[in-house]
This record gives structure tokens, sequence and C-alpha cells, in this order.
């Protein structure tokens, strides 16, 4: 069964984030979740302090962070610190860096010094001792507190093949059914070539959200959204090329776009998403009438996903967690993540 997060843009001012993620949590949602991209907004580790501190049952991290902008071991004390400050809530959902790193002149993290930091970060940040860089490395006064989970995101074979060996489970930035079965396939069968159980690794969707009867208002809303997993998208399609093992479901579409603006990323109306079809913005979201979502949802709970995250990047936020703390959430939630 189902449980419900929400991702809020550390905009300015901080207020309004933690106003936000105060009034998911009365509403009943379980996580909330933050970018980590520190020259479009605030930088988010100071706002997940005031998270740990102004909540009282929230989970709360990154949807995503990255290894690269930040020294791994810096971003470990700091989620085990988190963990401490917040008594036991954090959660790190992490990737190889997209706006984060492409802003500041940089691609994302090569693979194998991800697959590395990520491996070290899960050890360090829970206590246990690690070897990094030629030194034995422990946080002595991280131990004896629960696990915080490593949600690992990911489209490709590679970055999917890291998530099964290593992650607690994949973060997966669609909320199309098709595409998440392929992608946790993928992910699964490399836990189980590493020896893990697949069946312990969660998949976690994250996607825009509206609840309205004007299905094109919700439309054109959300398509901010396929465009920002586009850029994903056209990196597979460069690596694996046009006709690899990846859906035609999922990169098809991406070949009616034109450009991408960073300074738009993930904003509601944003230019660059003029490209996505009606089609597209009903796959990638959950738009719609009241039972529209509600079947949605069903759907994806009944293709094995554990956790909705909604990107609550468009306008009536107040009345999307309303709706869901209202209608939704008690209907649909079961046990935690």
């Amino acid at each position: 069964m189902l449980t419900f997060g929400v991702t809020v843009l550390p905009d300015p001012p901080h207020s309004r984030f933690v106003e936000l993620m105060q009034l998911a949590e009365k509403n009943g949602f379980e996580y909330g979740w933050t970018y980590d991209s520190h020259i479009l907004w605030h930088d988010a580790y100071p706002l997940l302090t005031l998270l740990a501190v102004h909540t009282d049952k929230l989970k709360f991290g990154h949807c995503v962070t990255n290894p690269g902008t930040r020294e791994p071991t810096v971003t470990a004390s700091a989620y085990a610190t988190l963990h401490a400050i917040s008594d036991g809530r954090a959660v790190m959902g992490i990737g190889r860096g997209d706006s984060a790193r492409r802003v500041i002149g940089y691609e994302p993290v090569k693979m194998a010094e991800f697959e590395a930091s990520c491996r070290m970060m899960k050890d360090l940040m829970n206590g246990r001792p690690v070897e990094w860089n030629g030194k034995e490395l422990e946080l002595e006064w991280a131990k004896g507190r629960p696990e915080i989970p490593m949600y690992i995101a990911g489209y490709g074979p590679r970055a999917l093949a890291v998530a099964g060996r290593i992650g607690d489970g994949v973060i997966i930035q669609l909320a199309d059914p098709v595409i998440i079965q392929w992608i946790m396939d993928q992910a699964r069968a490399a836990a189980e070539e590493a020896g893990r159980d697949p069946n312990e690794l969660k998949c976690l969707v994250c996607a825009p959200s509206i609840v309205t009867d004007d299905i094109q208002e919700a439309r054109e809303a959300v398509r901010w959204f396929p465009a920002m997993v586009s850029n994903h998208v056209m990196d597979l399609i460069e690596r694996y090329g046009e006709d690899s093992e990846i859906p035609k479901d999922l990169t098809d579409y991406v070949k009616a776009r034109k450009f991408y603006d960073y300074k738009d990323h993930s904003r509601e109306g944003a230019a660059h998403g003029e490209f996505v079809s009606d089609e597209i913005c009903d796959r990638f979201s959950v738009i719609g009438s009241l039972e529209q979502v509600r079947e949605k949802l069903r759907e994806l709970d009944s293709v094995g996903v554990d956790h909705f995250n909604i990107y609550l990047m468009t306008h009536g936020q107040e009345d999307t967690l309303a709706s869901y703390g209202r209608e939704i959430i008690p209907q649909l939630k079961g046990a935690a993540v």
C-alpha cells in the first residue's frame, strides 16, 4: 500500500517552505522532500534543519542530492547530524546531479564515482566504518540510531544497477506504470545478482498532481514536468543510442524537444514544456478529477509502487494538500516505506 510525500522547492522565502511542509504534515503526509540545487534556489541543507525542528513526525530529505557539489563525507555527516537533531527522521534521496551540476558548468557525476560515493556514504552516515581516500573514517557519534535509508534516482540500466546493488529503493520521476515496471525490473535484477533480496527494494514515484475537473488546466500546470524528465532522457539516448533496450515509451517523446532553460527549472508555465503532448502529461503525472486521481494511484499501487511523492510545483498548493489529506490519503495510505 502507498505512503505519501511531498516535494517543495527550496524557494525563498524560507518561511513559505516551512509553512507548506507543516501543512503537509497536518494533512497526513509522512515525508517531506526538497531539491538540492544551490544556485537556482536556497541551499537546501539549512532548510532541512528547519524541518527537523519545526515538524514533529515528518520524515525528510532531498529528492535528490548528489555526491558532486559537496564532498561525500560532508553529505554523510550532514545527514547523520539531521538524523540526530530530528530523532531519526532523515531519509536520503540521491542522484548523479542534474541542475545542481549543470548550472555551475559540470556534467553529472561519472557512474563509477557515483557508485563508490553512495556505497561509502550509506555506511558512514549510519555509523559504520569506511575507507575513503586511503583513510579509515567513522562517525562514532552516529552509532546506535535507526538506519538512514538511501533511495537512488535513475532511469538507465547503469544507474539502476547501482540502485539495485546499494540502494534501499529507487526514485522514479514519472508516474507511467509501464515504464515504472521496466525500471524496477532492471534494479531488482541487479539486486538479485548482487545477492540482495530484490523484493526489499522500494519503489518511490515522484510526479506533480492536481485534483480538478478541468483536465486541460491540469495539463498546462504540469507540462514542465515531462520537459524536466527529458533532460535525463536525452542523457540516456546519448549514452545508449536510440535503439537500446530502454522503452520507447520513455524515449520517443523527446524527439519534439527544442530547448531547456534551467532558469525555469521545475516551474509551471516554463516555455521549454511547450513540446510536451497532452498524452505525455497524462501518463507522467497524476491529474484529473478526484476519481481519476484515485484510480491512477490505485494503478500505481497495483504495479508495486510503495511511495507517491507529489511534486508541489504547481498552483493551488494548499488545495492539493487539502484534497489529498481529506479525500485520498485516508483511503489509500498503507504501511510506512
